[in-house]
């Protein structure tokens, strides 16, 4: 190995990342900050009980599977992925239950329940799905965008699929009923998204569940972390944690080294970040002028929601709640403006219970469930609120109350351990711009050419890979971010 890179920040999208370079022959060490691997993946285990911090949806397992492949191994020797069915219940607070599956026939029922007349035009919505998915996802979805040339290029097939147009507004256009509407937009709340705004190209994750179906690692997320840290170990890449980097040295227009929290430095010829953008360029490149004047920019952009997570075990068995389930609150439209403009922290929720118990006994003690309930909410910008005393408990408790009067009767009773994780848990542990769970918004305008490159403009050996990259966030959007910006660290050292 005659090249060296370092990646800092142990998440997906790092992880996935070191495992392209690693196994191209690029000796790679990954610096991560936090106790373990995983980034917004981290985990818990406590009172024997496993909890995930998230993302808890795998989708497009082909993704992983293919940074296995690379050096010729197969996945399920490290991570076994079991399918979930139904996708998600999604429940209103009328007590209207509805089963989202790429099952034809039972959706089509389920949709048939709501209203008969939107089958035909969920067909359509789904022919649409297909179309934005071929353009924004196979095509796209690995891609640089380095110039705004690269945008132009792509321009028409984002005007033939109206990408100017909302995730709502366009599943509006093909079905009627407002129930539907909402199952077939909350999507992209799993993204950072508003669905009034966010662009209708993202209609694209509807395909990519469809066709692929929704999985779960068994054990938890955390062993998809795990197995992949396995494979990077394998293939000779090193894993350095619980050492925070604080610098990226520079040298001119390039990178050099990195420091750490320790007083470790590792020099290297490429040098990539899954860190939060904002903290990449206004800390760790702050001797640089780069990094003043990229931190001066994205401070004028617009950064998607933090989220309040409630973790759980409670004693006994609940066959009858879904692995995942999305309790709408009495509003949508206005819900979603109190989080994404209004900065108030609201009285209603719309909520996503986890269930992975359903899926694994194994993530709890024998006879009891873990879970967690998660509430998108404002970030620190906008919402200005005491998350770390009072009103956070009290936050806490409004959400299991919730949870116990829609799905879960005996909740408080049956209790056995909770803990919370607030927007500034985000900023501490994540360094979060914010306390952003998403990073920047994914709109139209922050969207490809327009979202931070995978490669820096100015400091030419200086690369970005995750959530604040183009595609955006997801676990396929930080990978597919990680092959983008492998092939050009990859053509750079060439």
């Amino acid at each position: 190995m005659t090249r060296t890179a370092i990646v800092i920040g142990a998440g997906f999208g790092g992880l996935a990342l070191a495992i392209r370079l690693q196994s191209a022959g690029v000796a790679t060490t990954v610096v991560e900050a936090r106790d373990k691997a995983g980034g917004r993946g981290y985990h818990w285990q406590r009172q024997g009980f496993t909890f995930d911090a998230g993302p808890t949806v795998i989708t497009d397992p082909p993704c992983l599977q293919e940074l296995w492949a690379l050096s010729g191994q197969d996945m399920a020797a490290d991570v076994t992925l079991d399918p979930v069915m139904p996708f998600y219940r999604l429940n209103w607070p009328d007590g209207t239950n509805f089963d989202y599956s790429n099952d034809e026939a039972a959706l089509n029922a389920e949709i048939a329940k709501l209203n008969p007349a939107d089958v035909a035009g969920y067909e359509k919505f789904l022919t649409y799905s297909k179309g934005v998915y071929e353009e924004g996802y196979v095509k796209l979805g690995s891609a640089a965008f380095l110039d705004f040339a690269s945008m132009i290029k792509a321009a028409p097939a984002l005007m033939k699929y109206q990408a100017w147009r909302s995730v709502y507004s366009i599943v509006s256009s093909y079905v009627q009923d407002e129930r539907l509407r909402q199952a077939l937009s909350f999507h992209t709340l799993l993204v950072g998204g508003n669905p009034m705004n966010t662009s209708a190209i993202y209609a694209l994750i509807h395909t990519i569940e469809k066709d692929g179906g929704v999985w779960f690692a068994r054990g938890g997320t955390n062993k998809l972390v795990a197995g992949m840290v396995a494979l990077f170990e394998r293939l000779g890449g090193t894993l350095r944690l619980a050492d925070p980097v604080t610098k990226i040295e520079t040298q001119g227009d390039r990178v050099t080294a990195v420091q750490t929290a320790s007083g470790w430095r590792g020099e290297a010829d490429m040098i990539a970040s899954n860190g939060d953008m904002m903290h990449n360029y206004a800390t760790l490149l702050s001797d640089h002028p780069r990094g003043k004047k990229a931190a001066k920019s994205l401070a004028r952009k617009r950064w998607s929601p933090s989220l309040f997570v409630v973790h759980f075990g409670v004693k006994g068995d609940y066959p009858d709640i879904a692995h995942h389930s999305i309790l709408f609150g009495p509003r949508y439209k206005g819900l979603l403006d109190d989080i994404y403009k209004n900065g108030v922290v609201p009285d209603d929720f719309s909520l996503y219970l986890h269930h992975p118990t359903a899926t694994d006994k194994a993530m709890a003690p024998e006879g009891y469930s873990t879970f967690y309930v998660l509430a998108p909410v404002a970030h620190l910008g906008k919402a200005k609120v005491d998350w770390d005393g009072a009103f956070g408990q009290r936050f806490a408790d409004a959400i299991l109350d919730e949870v116990e009067a829609r799905v879960l009767p005996g909740l408080k009773a049956n209790l056995a351990t909770s803990f919370h994780y607030t927007p500034a848990d985000f900023g501490r542990d994540l360094s979060a711009h914010l306390g952003s769970a998403f990073s920047l918004e994914p709109v139209l305008w922050q969207s490809a050419w327009f979202r931070a490159h995978n490669r820096d403009d100015v400091v030419s050996n200086l690369y970005f890979v995750g959530a604040g990259t183009h595609p955006g966030a997801g676990i396929p959007g930080v990978v597919g971010s990680a092959k983008a910006t492998a092939k050009l660290m990859l053509e750079d050292a060439s």
